[in-house]
């Protein structure tokens, strides 16, 4: 059996945290902006790092597993 946890939490969370999406952090304007459609490198960085911190927390922290049978 495969655990398909990673990589459908790393599907949803790539695309819940793309930068311009949902929210970006910093944004073009303002510190955050939302729905902006729009990115920059200081963006991508951080959220990036958001990314790696939520699914290292999510796979190896929590231990989440997903297995189909």
């Amino acid at each position: 059996m495969i655990d398909w946890a990673p990589i459908l939490i790393g599907y949803l969370l790539f695309i819940l945290l793309s930068p311009g999406l949902l929210f970006q952090l910093p944004g073009n304007q303002r510190h955050v902006e939302f729905g902006s459609f729009a990115t920059n490198g200081k963006a991508v960085l951080l959220h990036t790092l958001i990314f790696f911190v939520f699914f290292t927390i999510l796979i190896l922290a929590v231990r989440i597993r997903i297995f189909f049978h």
